[in-house]
């Protein structure tokens, strides 16, 4: 590098250090273009925290990617700038507007959002904020209502939202009132509060089509740079897919109420022993056969093969560990809102027109089952089913659970998937299926995601997964319907009227008719075997 080009550098730096916005203004303007944290994050070449770190004050930009990002400032503030300052009214006004109607001059340190000591936006009472004018209950650190992070947006112009208190200071002063009207002006009537349930949804409503956009930008830019072979762009989407689950993994989480432990101390069970061995925890996966049919026995008894949608995805609300596990030899059960892994003994199972619901195992005895696995066999055991006795608890690895951890990013990819499914989006519908089973096939000890190391996770999404399988089978056979075969995570082959039992379609609550090679209409005949 030469000396002069050494020169430029160094005084470029000089002066867009001399004007870095303050943190506020810097989310102002990566939300005024509709950015997330992630995409700035992958820009300027630093991590997602660092971004909210410089946003919210907690740290200034340093290298790497402290240029980068300055120069990124400096360009949306000439795409955004700042809304002007008021004008100042010479006119002394007869009642003085009060202080949280004042609108900050252009480049003014913006209010910051109100954080406990651990980072997360603290809630009080609600009102419109005072950047979108979308109602929040987040708040300024002086007070004011304003929203956190992604989840405020400038409303478009089909909906516009109720006027914010900022607009007034911008307001034409009004004509003098007659000297006759002295009468005291009548209080409009305040709209009614909406209550903690109210607000908690529309906040996540607007989180969820901002956090869409991502998805959207996303094959946009794929599909443009393939220029028009979707084949192309459906590799590369898939080959980006876990990176882009994990920003909106983090997204969905920005306003989470828990936190969470993505790299804890692992036990033992939850380690391979070698690459090779397979897993010591046993997800119950099925594999049932009906023994009183054969294929091979003639007959003419009709089977559907139904294809349950986006299992998995649908497994993402389960009872997850949140913290590290911590181990516990009680026999006595275990605590709802906790969830791990079990060292069980499950009870006999006498039923051999229904699957077990421990899965085909090869030997009797103790196992290493998931808290979904073993939630269902205490379902089961219950006074509702009384269909096997309860499982023997041994020893467990648990923490503190909540089954609600994943349900705003399985809510934003189901919702997505819905879409796609409408629009007959097939570049999108595959995107999103690599997303969620990737997300969920690499967050153990994957080589492919080093943000989050969670075998436990791992194991009790795809048990949930074969529990909500047993649970349809189930509800089959209740309706009179004889269960012929039950396999992996979604395949369920039934006799009888399938469709007064199950919604047909593509939805993620639907069933649709499995075809395969060797069944091309999904429907087939069988015989009975006599016993």
């Amino acid at each position: 590098m030469s000396r002069e080009t050494s020169v430029e550098a160094l005084l470029e730096e000089a002066r867009l250090n001399a004007s870095i916005p303050p943190p506020a203004e810097r989310q102002r303007l990566r939300e005024a273009a509709s950015l997330s944290r992630a995409q700035v994050a992958a820009a300027v070449g630093v991590g997602r925290t660092t971004v909210a770190n410089w946003e919210t004050g907690h740290s200034e930009p340093t290298p790497p990617g402290r240029l980068e990002y300055l120069r990124l400032l400096k360009g949306l503030a000439e795409i955004y700038p700042a809304a002007p300052a008021p004008p100042v009214n010479p006119e002394p006004a007869a009642a003085p507007a009060p202080e949280a109607t004042l609108a900050p001059p252009a480049f003014a340190a913006a209010p910051e959002t109100l954080r406990g000591l651990d980072g997360r936006a603290n809630e009080g009472d609600p009102g419109p904020c005072i950047r979108c004018g979308i109602e929040t209950t987040y708040q300024s650190t002086d007070g004011r209502p304003l929203h956190s992070g992604a989840l405020c947006q400038p409303a478009g112009p089909a909906s516009p939202p109720a006027a914010p208190a900022t607009e007034a200071a911008y307001s034409a002063p009004a004509a003098p009132a007659p000297a006759a009207a002295t009468r005291t002006p009548v209080s409009p009537t305040p709209a009614p509060v909406p209550s903690r349930p109210e607000r908690r949804a529309r906040s996540a409503a607007r989180a969820q089509a901002d956090t869409t956009l991502l998805i959207a930008r996303a094959v946009q830019e794929e599909a443009e740079r393939a220029g028009g072979d979707e084949e192309a762009a459906l590799k590369a989407l898939i080959k980006r897919a876990i990176p882009d689950v994990m920003a909106l993994f983090n997204e969905t989480r920005a306003t989470g109420r828990y936190d969470y432990t993505a790299y804890p101390a692992l036990p033992d069970i939850l380690k391979k022993p070698s690459k090779k061995d397979p897993d010591q925890i046993w997800e119950a996966r099925p594999r049932f056969h009906h023994p009183g049919y054969s294929l091979r026995a003639p007959g003419d008894v009709r089977v559907t093969a139904l294809d349950v949608n986006a299992a998995y995805l649908s497994a993402l609300k389960c009872w997850l560990p949140i913290g590290k596990l911590e181990h516990s030899t009680s026999t006595d059960g275990v605590d709802p809102k906790r969830s791990g892994v079990h060292l069980i003994t499950p009870g006999e199972w006498t039923h051999p027109h229904l699957p077990d619901p421990i899965g085909d195992r090869d030997e009797p005895g103790a196992l290493w089952v998931t808290n979904a696995t073993l939630r269902l066999l205490q379902r089961l055991s219950g006074p509702k089913y009384a269909l096997t006795d309860a499982p023997v608890i041994h020893e467990s690895w648990t923490s503190g659970a909540t089954e609600n951890f994943l349900d705003a990013l399985r809510k934003l990819l189901s919702a997505t998937r819905d879409e796609a499914i409408e629009n007959n989006d097939t570049l999108t519908l595959e995107y999103v299926k690599a997303m969620y089973s990737k997300f969920i096939s690499t967050m153990g000890e994957s080589i492919h995601n080093r943000e989050m190391v969670r075998p436990d996770w791992m194991h009790i999404i795809h048990s949930q997964a074969y529990a909500n399988l047993w649970g349809k089978a189930y509800k089959a056979h209740q309706a009179g319907l004889d269960i012929v075969a039950m396999m992996g995570t979604d395949e369920l082959h039934l006799t009888g009227d399938w469709r007064q039992v199950f919604p047909e379609g593509r939805g993620v609550s639907q069933m649709k008719i499995k075809h395969s090679d060797a069944k091309a209409s999904g429907e087939y005949t069988i015989g009975t075997v006599a016993r």
